[in-house]
């Protein structure tokens, strides 16, 4: 982390049935790398195919945070809504 005003938070998941909404490109599916940065609060949800290079934005799920510690546990909570294993 480049300093103690910004970080990230990275996390494998699979997406639910239905996928995942992308601004760039629609629905995306499958195994999919979830990452979310906080700059002063300010919080940018992105995704990927999981091994892929290009990141699309889930501008849906970005926010606003009071306090930055809370960071983690926004992470956590978008982990556990967005990753939909089949069972």
């Amino acid at each position: 982390m480049p300093d103690q005003d910004r970080c990230e938070r990275r996390s494998a998941i699979t997406a639910p049935p239905g996928g995942v909404m992308t601004d760039e490109v629609g629905v995306i599916t499958g195994d999919l790398e979830l990452a979310t940065e906080c700059t002063d609060g300010d919080v940018t949800v992105w995704v990927r195919y999981a091994g892929a290079a290009e990141w699309y934005r889930l501008s849906a799920a970005d926010c606003h945070l009071y306090d930055p510690r809370d960071h983690e546990a926004l992470h956590t909570a978008l982990v556990a809504v967005l990753h939909r294993p089949a069972t």
